[in-house]
């Protein structure tokens, strides 16, 4: 018996708008095509600052290809929303890609792209009155995704890759990249805290399941990071607080567990530098451990498929 005045507010009554019916600021037509290769452009740069910054990283990316090494992509869901989600399909096409580590939101906007072709809702308007976050289909089917993989033993990634692929339309899944990436049995984890997304406030939601599906992710994620060891890389884009945080506590029980994790490369994107991405990330996992950290700043539509197009074919 709690020794509380209050009791947590139930969440049935919630009312919901359908997902077909909501305005979105993102949408397909928006999204990017696979860049062409620039020959020749790495070379064109200064060899300093940034610019030898952007070398290396284009190297230790080539390299770790090359050498059969992971290479693990860690993103915010504002990636998703720059319509980046077929460069990230043709770069695990290349070798490029070998897992993907996202947080909540990610999986919301792209869950949407896929059952609707656009996401990224008009928050203060649709905020004032309740609405912001109540669409239907997001919240009852990934709800249903997350319980339903939790019953199969199935981390949240892989689960809401086959429910995608069971429910949504063939015309928009091709734009989702939790299904491109289910669909070639590349691993994709997600990692949440309860409460930071909107499928949280549906009724529908199980903290068990939500736990137990991100808890078993983070554990895959730490078998992943394994396979940095001696010529990895780990690339942040666009998550400021969840990754760097589940990140490092990967690097840290890897190492726990007597698995060598030395000498591979991280890097950290993104249009504003933060203090945990270039702590738990650029820095740390590097202390008495080798390799090198770099933290490249600009805005995500334009760095990563220029990133993609200076990758060697």
């Amino acid at each position: 018996m709690s020794r509380y005045s209050h009791s947590p507010l139930s969440f049935t009554g919630l009312k919901t708008i359908s997902l077909h019916d909501r305005d979105g600021k993102v949408r397909v037509e928006h999204f990017a095509a696979t860049p062409p290769a620039m020959p020749g452009f790495l070379d064109a740069l200064p060899k300093l600052l940034a610019a030898d910054s952007l070398r290396a990283v284009v190297a230790a990316i080539a390299a770790a290809r090359e050498r059969k090494r992971a290479i693990i992509w860690g993103m915010g869901g504002h990636v998703i929303k720059c319509g980046l989600a077929p460069v990230f399909t043709s770069l695990m096409d290349r070798g490029y890609a070998t897992s993907f580590a996202c947080n909540g939101s990610t999986t919301i906007h792209d869950f949407e792209i896929a059952l609707s072709g656009s996401t990224s809702e008009d928050v203060e308007a649709v905020l004032p009155d309740g609405r912001f976050g109540s669409a239907a289909e997001t919240g009852q089917q990934m709800n249903l995704a997350i319980r339903s993989g939790a019953e199969a033993g199935l981390g949240m990634g892989e689960s809401i890759g086959k429910h995608l692929h069971q429910i949504a339309p063939e015309h928009w899944r091709e734009h989702s990249l939790q299904w491109q990436a289910y669909q070639r049995s590349v691993p994709f984890t997600v990692h949440v805290a309860v409460g930071t997304d909107t499928p949280h406030t549906f009724p529908e939601a199980s903290g068990a399941a939500i736990g137990e599906g991100t808890l078993r992710d983070f554990r895959l994620l730490c078998s992943l990071v394994r396979e940095l060891h001696d010529g990895g890389v780990y690339v942040n884009v666009g998550s400021a607080v969840v990754l760097p945080e589940v990140f490092l506590k990967a690097v840290s029980v890897v190492r726990n567990l007597g698995y060598p994790l030395r000498e591979f490369t991280t890097v950290n994107f993104d249009f504003l530098q933060h203090y945990r991405p270039n702590a738990n990330v650029v820095k740390r996992p590097h202390a008495n451990a080798g390799g090198q950290g770099y933290a490249i700043t600009g805005h995500h539509e334009i760095l990563i498929p220029l990133l993609a197009a200076l990758l060697p074919a």
